[in-house]
């Protein structure tokens, strides 16, 4: 009777260490790209220990950076290609097998403007975005796409069925592996139109990249509620806690918290992986919170 006793014992105590850490991730994804020309994807210090996403940003549905114009689907590179190229991209990739790389569309701005969400129609902006996106990803040698549109010219339910369709065609032909978005509380239409999004295909979402820095100024325990606010909204979904590496607007930075957070949110078997804007900021740290990060991931 003891030892079935002590047998029940172990089992139980597995079972629940198991339970609390079943959603944690060693996922670690950086933005890379969208504010300088010189920082190279060999920059990144990469712990083999994790799997590694970089995010190429920005791809773009608008004509150029001088004279932005929507083209209602039809995205064109907004990086620098020399440093980010398909050769790059090729060899770094052949050098870390655990590495992948996605595109995000949009962001916030293009030249001195908003990127816009305005399609015509459904139909003509997904039939633009599968054909030129498909060219895209094919010539870089991308895993997947990021949606990151903070700016609408239509509402909740066009956003939806526009991405969701994307999507879903892009992972239908092979073309991409996996999928995020990006959202962040505003209280407002972005939370609106993702959470559209996130009701009709969320299915077809890999990945939440919930940008928990557009917060105000944060404590540990603040932090860990508003992840566990996000969580509940996007259910089911893998949720990433985020920073940004070079200061700026930050609900809890590196230096005040945040890792502690991700501790609490890792002890609790809730820590989807961790994100980072950008590695081009990152580059006057030396990359420390990217070694950081990948470390605490890759921690039992």
């Amino acid at each position: 009777m003891e030892f079935c006793n002590a047998t029940l014992l172990v089992t139980l105590l597995s079972l629940f260490f198991f339970s609390c850490n079943a959603d944690n991730s060693k996922l670690f994804r950086e933005y890379i790209g969208a504010e300088s020309d010189t920082v190279k994807l060999s920059d990144v210090p990469i712990n083999s220990e994790v799997e590694f996403h970089f995010i190429l940003a920005f791809a773009i549905d608008y004509t150029n950076d001088n004279h932005p114009l929507p083209t209602n689907g039809k995205f064109r590179v907004f990086w620098e290609t020399n440093q980010l190229s398909p050769a790059k991209i090729a060899s770094i990739k052949d050098r870390n097998p655990n590495v992948k790389v996605a595109v995000s569309l949009a962001g916030d701005s293009v030249g001195n403007g908003k990127a816009l969400f305005a399609p015509k129609s459904i139909n003509s902006w997904v039939q633009n975005a599968v054909s030129s996106l498909t060219s895209m990803i094919t010539h870089y040698n991308l895993d997947g796409i990021d949606v990151d549109y903070e700016n609408y010219k239509s509402d909740p339910e066009t956003f939806a069925e526009c991405i969701g369709q994307l999507i879903t065609s892009l992972k239908k032909t092979g073309t991409i592996s996996f999928a995020s978005i990006a959202p962040y509380e505003d209280y407002g239409p972005v939370q609106r139109h993702y959470l559209a999004l996130w009701r009709r295909y969320g299915h077809v979402i890999d990945y939440v990249n919930f940008q928990f820095y557009a917060y105000d100024k944060l404590s540990i325990s603040q932090y860990v509620q508003h992840f566990h606010e996000q969580a509940s909204n996007y259910g089911g979904g893998q949720l990433l806690a985020s920073f940004i590496s070079g200061g700026g607007y930050q609900a809890l930075s590196p230096d005040d918290g945040f890792f502690e957070a991700c501790n609490e949110l890792k002890g609790q078997g809730k820590l989807g992986g961790i994100f980072v804007w950008c590695a081009d900021e990152s580059t006057k740290s030396g990359f420390k919170y990217e070694t950081t990060s990948q470390a605490l991931l890759a921690s039992a």
